[in-house]
C-alpha cells in the first residue's frame, strides 16, 4: 500500500502528457492509476476490498483526511474511509460487485471512479492531484487486470462465469481455472501439481471437500455464484490454506435495493447429443429449471436473495452387451437463500443456506453388465454459512461459521431378500446370478500354462451360462451379472469456525498489513454397509496364490452377518483440526515482503477401543466406543509462508515465494479404526462345488496401529515469476514453480522391509536395515487384536512437480479473453490418484492398494511419471458482446494424454495384477485431447422484462478422446481406454428476467 511520495510525483509527471481533461469547477492536475487485483489481506470473509493512495503533485501539500466513499448496489450501506497521513486508505470487507468510489478533495471538489471488486482480491485506486488548480490529467487503468504478487491467484466475476459455456455445476466451472487440467471425472478432482484428493472447494467459504476422501462429492449449481477465486500456489498465512493441490472459493450473489427475478428453462434432449464411444447407447433427455428472486427486506440495510434449481435426467433404451436395460432417472431439487445485513456502516453480516435432495434409479450399469446390477440412490446436501465483520478504525474483527452435511443411501434395484450370507454355508454355483453380483471370468488365451488350462476348464461353463454374445458371435466373459453387491449408507459432516483480527499501520518507512487468525474444524462420517446376498463373487479357478485351493471367493460385508440375532452398528469416524496463522505483509518502496506462519494440530478419532493404562498398547477392546486414535502435533505442522515482490516499474513485477503445506485430507480415522475388525469386508472361499472352505477379513480392512515418530505429509513449494502490464487492458504473467511432496502415509505389512529378495523384486538394503515398523506389534495384537498391517511413512515416498506457465488476460469494453500455456512434469513414486482399478472413486487416503504386499511396494517399479502428468496444457476462453445485444462465448482446451502403466502380477508370482506395476510408472502415455465449446446468447428487452435465448454447444468437433486405459496385461482389453470425453451435445435455454 505504502508508496514513496517521490515515486508518485514521478508517475504524475510522466503520465500527465498522455491525456488531458479539463472541467470548469476543478482545475487541479490529476493522475489516476487503477491497478486492480493484488492478493488479499482478508480471506476470512467472503469479500474483497479497495485500497489506494492519494498524493499531491507538489509533494508537500497534506493528503491526510481526504474522504473516500465506496457504494455499490450489493452493499446495503456505503463504506467510507479517510486517508491517513501518507494518503493511503483501505476499505475492507466489500461484497464482490461493481463499485463507484468518490474522493472529496481538500477544496471540496469530488472525483468519482468505477472499479470492480472480486472475491479475495484488493482493487487499488491511486491518483495524484495538483493543488495549484491548473489542469486535470486523468489516466484510467482497467480494474480487471491482475497485478503481480507472490501468490498464484486468479479471480473471475459472475459476468465471466455466465458468459462462457461452463455448464451448470460447481465441478463444470473448474474447467476455466488456468493451469489446471480439464477433467470429466465424476469423483476424483483434477490435478494441478498435486493429487486430486488434495484440492479444496469452497462455497460461501464452506469447504465442500468430502471428509475422509478429499473429493468434490456434492454438486451445487453455479447460477448463484457472484465471484470465484482459485489459489494454485504461493499461499500466504491467510485463509488457512493447507491444500496440497489448488484451493477454490466462491461467493454467492446478494440482493440489492431493487427487486429482481428470473426464470430459466434449459433442455438437452438425447437427439441433441452425438453417439458416445463408450459402448453404452443411451437415449438421455436432460432438462433444468432455474429461478431466482432478490430485493430489500429493509431498504439500505437488509437484502435477500433466493433461488431454486431442478435438474432432471431421463434415460431410456439403454443397450449394453447383455441387451436392453431399465430406464435411468435422476431428479434433484435444490433451494438456496441468503441474507446480507449491514446494521451500521462498519458492520456487515451474511447468512446463507443451501438444501438439495436428489433421487436416482437405474444407475451403475456398465457396458458389459446386465440389467439386474443397477442401483438406486438418494442423497441430501445441506450447506450453512454465517460470516460477519466489524471495522474499528484501521483494524477489523471478523468471523465465519460453516457447516456442510451430506447423506447418501444406495439401494440395489434388485434386492436378493431370499439369500442370507452365513459363514459355513455353501453357494449355489448353478445360480450365481441369484447369489449376488457375479464377475464373469474371461477365457485365457495365448501360450497357456497348466494353471491357465485349469482356470479355463472351470471358467468355460460359467462363460457359457453367464457371458454375453461377442462380436464374433461366441459367448464372451468379462462382464457382470446378478444384482448390485451392497447397500450403502454414509453421512458426512464438516463444521468449522474461524476468528480473525486484521490491522494496518506504519512503522518507520514501512507499511504493515498484519493478520492473525484461528480456525477449528471437525469432520465426521457415519457408515453402515450391508451386502446384497453374498455381495461380490468372483471365480479364481483354484490357482490364485492368495486363495489356495479356492475356486470362488465372495466378498461380504461383515455387518450383514448377524451374530446372536443382533446387527452390528455403524462405524462413526471423526477428526478435529486446530489452526493458528499470523501474517505480515510489509511494503517498503518498490518492494513488498510477506512473512507468515501457519501452525496446525490434527486429532484422529476411531471407534472400538477404550483406554487401559495397564496394557502395553494403552487400550482394551470396547466395540462402539470412540477413542483418540492419533495426534499430529503443532511442532510437526509448522508451515512457513515467505514471499517478496519487486515492482520494478508501474504495474510490472518480479516475485519469488516459498510455501509449505501439510494437507489435512486423510481417511485413517475410518481406515484404521478398530471397529473395522467387526465391520470388515470378509472374504469367503469356496471349492469347485460351491462348498465352504474358509473365510477371513480382507487384507488391510481391520484396525491398525501407527508407527512411532511419523512426520505428516508435506508439500514444499518454490515459485519465481513476473507480471507485466502491457496496457490498461492487457496483463501478462509467467512463473516457474517446483513442488516436492514427502512423508506420505500408507498401511502396509509390518514386516514389509524384511521381504528380502522375492520373485520380481527385492527390498533395497538401506530400507531393509530399518527392520519392522513396530517392533512389538505381536504383543500389541495379543492384547487387542488388529491387523498385521500398520500405518507408517512410505520409505522414500516422494512426488516432484515442475511447472512453467504463462498467462495473458485481456479486458476490453465488450471483450474478455484469457489465454494460458502450461508445461509441467509430475513424477515420483507415490501416486495417490492411481492406486485403484478405476482411478475415479473415493479411495482411502493412507490406506489403498499401495504398499499392500509384494509387487505393490515403493521399490516395485513405482518411480516414474504419475497419472496426473500432462506435460502440455493450453486454455483459451473469453466472450464478446455484439452491437445487437448478444454475447458469444468460447472455451478451448488442449492437453497431453495421461501417463499410465501396465499391471501384471505374474512377474511377482501372483495371478492378481491389481496395482502391481510390470514396468516403471508412467511408461505409457494416452492420446492428447482437445475440444472447443461455444455459446450464443441473444437478449431482447420487452417492456420491463429481458428475454434471453441461449445455445451452448459443447465439444463442437466431437473429439471423444479415450482415457483411463485398461492396465491389466492379462486382459483382452489391455491398453484400451475405458472412458471417453463426452460427445458433442447442445443445450438450449430461455430466460425471462425482471
Amino acid at each position: 500500500m505504502k508508496k514513496e511520495k517521490a515515486r508518485f510525483a514521478a508517475r504524475y509527471l510522466t503520465r500527465q502528457i498522455r491525456q488531458t481533461w479539463k472541467t470548469a469547477s476543478f482545475a487541479a492536475p490529476l493522475c489516476l492509476a487503477v491497478a486492480a487485483v493484488s492478493s488479499p489481506a482478508l480471506a476470512q470473509q467472503q469479500t474483497g476490498s479497495i485500497k489506494g493512495q492519494v498524493t499531491a503533485g507538489d509533494g508537500s501539500t497534506s493528503v491526510a483526511g481526504i474522504q473516500v466513499v465506496a457504494s455499490s448496489p450489493v452493499m446495503p450501506k456505503d463504506r467510507s474511509a479517510t486517508t491517513r497521513e501518507d494518503g493511503t486508505f483501505t476499505m475492507p470487507f466489500l461484497v464482490p460487485g461493481e463499485y463507484e468510489v468518490t474522493f472529496t478533495l481538500p477544496n471540496g471538489d469530488t472525483r468519482q471512479f468505477s472499479t470492480r471488486v472480486l472475491l479475495e482480491q484488493a482493487s487499488a485506486i491511486n491518483f495524484v492531484y495538483s493543488p495549484d488548480n491548473t489542469e486535470v490529467i486523468t489516466i484510467t487503468g482497467s480494474p480487471f487486470v491482475t497485478t503481480g504478487d507472490s501468490s498464484l491467484t486468479n479471480s473471475f466475476g459472475a459476468e465471466v462465469i455466465q458468459s462462457l459455456p461452463t455448464g451448470q455445476t460447481y465441478r463444470d466451472m473448474l474447467k476455466i481455472l488456468p493451469g489446471v487440467e480439464y477433467s470429466e471425472n465424476g469423483t476424483l478432482g483434477p490435478s494441478a501439481g498435486g493429487s486430486g484428493v488434495d484440492n479444496s472447494y469452497g462455497f460461501d467459504g464452506v469447504d465442500l471437500s468430502m471428509p475422509m476422501f478429499g473429493n468434490l462429492s456434492s454438486e451445487p449449481s453455479t447460477h448463484d455464484i457472484a465471484s470465484v477465486s482459485v489459489d494454485r500456489g504461493g499461499a500466504k498465512a491467510v485463509g488457512f490454506n493447507r491444500s496440497g493441490g489448488f484451493a477454490v472459493n466462491s461467493v454467492s450473489k446478494s440482493g440489492t435495493n431493487e427487486f429482481h427475478g428470473s426464470v430459466e428453462y434449459r433442455i438437452q434432449p438425447s437427439s441433441f447429443s452425438a453417439t458416445p464411444k463408450d459402448g453404452v447407447i443411451e437415449d438421455t433427455d436432460s432438462s433444468w429449471i432455474v429461478a431466482s428472486v432478490s430485493g430489500p427486506l429493509i431498504e439500505d440495510e437488509l437484502y435477500f436473495y433466493g433461488s431454486f434449481y431442478r435438474p432432471v435426467v431421463d434415460g431410456s433404451s439403454k443397450e449394453t452387451a447383455y441387451g436392453a436395460t431399465k430406464d435411468y432417472k435422476s431428479e434433484r431439487n435444490e433451494y438456496f437463500g441468503k441474507l446480507t445485513w449491514a446494521p451500521t456502516a462498519d458492520v456487515l453480516l451474511n447468512a446463507s443456506i443451501r438444501d438439495s435432495e436428489r433421487n436416482v434409479s437405474g444407475s451403475s450399469i456398465g457396458e458389459f453388465e446386465a440389467d439386474g446390477v443397477s442401483v438406486g440412490s438418494d442423497s441430501n446436501l445441506s450447506i450453512y454459512s454465517l460470516d460477519g465483520s466489524w471495522l474499528i478504525g484501521d483494524s477489523s474483527i471478523s468471523f465465519k461459521y460453516g457447516k456442510y452435511k451430506e447423506d447418501f443411501i444406495d439401494t440395489p434395484d434388485t434386492e436378493l431378500t431370499g439369500v442370507t450370507p452365513v459363514i459355513g454355508d455353501s453357494i449355489d454355483i448353478t445360480a450365481l446370478d441369484e447369489m449376488g453380483y457375479f464377475s464373469v471370468p474371461s477365457i485365457r488365451t495365448g501360450d497357456l500354462t497348466a494353471d491357465d488350462i485349469q482356470f479355463n476348464t472351470g471358467a468355460l461353463p460359467l462363460v457359457q451360462q453367464y457371458g454375453y454374445v461377442g462380436d464374433d458371435g461366441e459367448m464372451t466373459g468379462g462382464g457382470g451379472v446378478g444384482a448390485y453387491s451392497e447397500y450403502n449408507r454414509q453421512s458426512f459432516e464438516r463444521e468449522s469456525f474461524e476468528l480473525a483480527f486484521d490491522t494496518e499501520s506504519m512503522f518507520g518507512n514501512t507499511y504493515h498489513t498484519i493478520h492473525a487468525g484461528f480456525k477449528w474444524e471437525e469432520i465426521s462420517e457415519d457408515l453402515a454397509r450391508l451386502s446384497n446376498g453374498w455381495g461380490y463373487i468372483q471365480y479364481v479357478g483354484g490357482i490364485d496364490a492368495e486363495y489356495p485351493g479356492a475356486y470362488y471367493v465372495a466378498q461380504v460385508q461383515q455387518m450383514s452377518l448377524a451374530v446372536d440375532g443382533s446387527v452390528t452398528p455403524s462405524i462413526v469416524s471423526s477428526a478435529e483440526s486446530f489452526n493458528f496463522e499470523i501474517n505480515d505483509t510489509i511494503e517498503h518502496g518498490d518492494f513488498t515482503y510477506n512473512v507468515g506462519l501457519l501452525v496446525s494440530k490434527d486429532v484422529l478419532y476411531g471407534q472400538g477401543l477404550a483406554e487401559n493404562s495397564e496394557n502395553i498398547s494403552g487400550y482394551e477392546v470396547a466395540p462402539g466406543n470412540p477413542y483418540k486414535m492419533y495426534t499430529v502435533d503443532w511442532k510437526d505442522m509448522v508451515q512457513p509462508r515467505l514471499g517478496v515482490t519487486w515492482e520494478y516499474e508501474d504495474d510490472s513485477t518480479v516475485f519469488a515465494n516459498y510455501a509449505s503445506y501439510n494437507p489435512s485430507a486423510s481417511s485413517l480415522a475410518r481406515a484404521a479404526s478398530w471397529d473395522r475388525n467387526s465391520r470388515a469386508t470378509v472374504e469367503v472361499q469356496f471349492d469347485e462345488n460351491g462348498d465352504y472352505l474358509t473365510s477371513g477379513n480382507k487384507a488391510g480392512s481391520s484396525g491398525k496401529f501407527f508407527a512411532d515418530n511419523m512426520r505428516p505429509r508435506r508439500i514444499d513449494e518454490y515459485t519465481v515469476g513476473t507480471t507485466r502490464a502491457v496496457s490498461n487492458n492487457l496483463m501478462l504473467r509467467s512463473h516457474v514453480r517446483f513442488r516436492y511432496g514427502s512423508h506420505f502415509w500408507e498401511d502396509m505389512p509390518n514386516n514389509a522391509r524384511l521381504f528380502g529378495e522375492y520373485e520380481g523384486g527385492a527390498v533395497p538394503e538401506d530400507i531393509a536395515a530399518k527392520g519392522l515398523y513396530i517392533d512389538n506389534l505381536d504383543e500389541l495384537r495379543a492384547e487387542v487384536g488388529g491387523s498385521s498391517y500398520v500405518v507408517a511413512e512410505v520409505d522414500g515416498g516422494q512426488t516432484k512437480y515442475w511447472e512453467w506457465s504463462t498467462e495473458a488476460e485481456w479486458y476490453g469494453e465488450r471483450t474478455y479473453l484469457n489465454a494460458s500455456y502450461t508445461w509441467s512434469h509430475y513424477y515420483g513414486n507415490f501416486d495417490q490418484d492411481s492406486t485403484t482399478t478405476t482411478n475415479d472413486a473415493n479411495t482411502f487416503i493412507g490406506s489403498s492398494y499401495y504398499g499392500d504386499g509384494v509387487g505393490r511396494m515403493p521399490w516395485d517399479n513405482r518411480y516414474g511419471k504419475l497419472i496426473g502428468d500432462k506435460p502440455h496444457k493450453v486454455k483459451v476462453f473469453g466472450y464478446y458482446t455484439t452491437d445487437w445485444d448478444a454475447n458469444i462465448g468460447a472455451y478451448f482446451i488442449f492437453q497431453s494424454g495421461e501417463a499410465w502403466t501396465a499391471w501384471d502380477g505374474t512377474p511377482y508370482g501372483y495371478a492378481s495384477g491389481i496395482s502391481r506395476y510390470a514396468e516403471p510408472a508412467g511408461s505409457r502415455r494416452g492420446a492428447s485431447h482437445w475440444q472447443l465449446d461455444m455459446n450464443y446468447t441473444q437478449n431482447w428487452d420487452v417492456s420491463d422484462y429481458t428475454v434471453k435465448f441461449r445455445a451452448d454447444l459443447f465439444n463442437v468437433f466431437n473429439k471423444q478422446t479415450g482415457y483411463n486405459y485398461n492396465p491389466y496385461v492379462t486382459s483382452e482389453e489391455f491398453g484400451q481406454p475405458r472412458d471417453y470425453y463426452n460427445p458433442r451435445r447442445l443445450q438450449l435455454s430461455v430466460t425471462v428476467q425482471f
